[in-house]
């Protein structure tokens, strides 16, 4: 029974999973991890799924912080190796995202799409959470704010901030 109810319920949850860490970590490689290890400790725990109101949130409270944990481990090896190279800050925009009018319009769209992945990249970790559960993943302020541990009030507070700088740089 478990089996299955993991493939119908958790499995198709990856793909928000990796978006989450790769907004996080800004690595492709570790956000394939941490998506990985996300899945596996919710096997592992799968005891305990009747108790959790919605595995959705449960799973990105898991995965937010095992990329969290990947950013420190980072940052302290860095540290420990007084490593001058640091790792890229920046991810290719992927061409799934956009969709295919013109020509012209498609570069000058995806000009805008990169625009606004590179000032999101930018935000302080909290802020690109919570953007990419609510604008790109379209979750609810609740479900949210049961991810992250903040109140709905701080979700949103932390959503207009980001949207706010986001205006104002562009």
């Amino acid at each position: 029974m478990e089996n299955a109810r993991f493939r119908t319920e958790i499995l198709p949850l990856k793909d928000k999973f990796f978006r989450l860490a790769l907004r996080i970590t800004l690595d492709r490689a570790e956000a394939e991890d941490i998506t990985q290890e996300t899945l596996i400790r919710m096997w592992e725990q799968r005891d305990g799924w009747n108790e959790i109101q919605s595995l959705e949130a449960w799973g990105l409270t898991i995965c937010r912080n095992f990329a969290l944990d990947h950013i420190r481990k980072r940052q302290l090896q860095v540290e420990r190796e007084q490593d001058f190279l640091t790792p890229s800050l920046h991810h290719s925009v992927t061409s799934s995202l956009l969709s295919s009018p013109p020509p012209d319009e498609q570069l000058d769209q995806k000009q805008r799409v990169e625009a606004v992945l590179q000032l999101i990249d930018q935000l302080p970790e909290v802020q690109r959470t919570v953007i990419q559960l609510r604008d790109i993943e379209g979750m609810r302020y609740d479900e949210i704010a049961q991810a992250t541990g903040l109140s709905e009030t701080q979700v949103k507070v932390y959503l207009h901030r980001a949207r706010k700088r986001i205006r104002e740089t562009l």
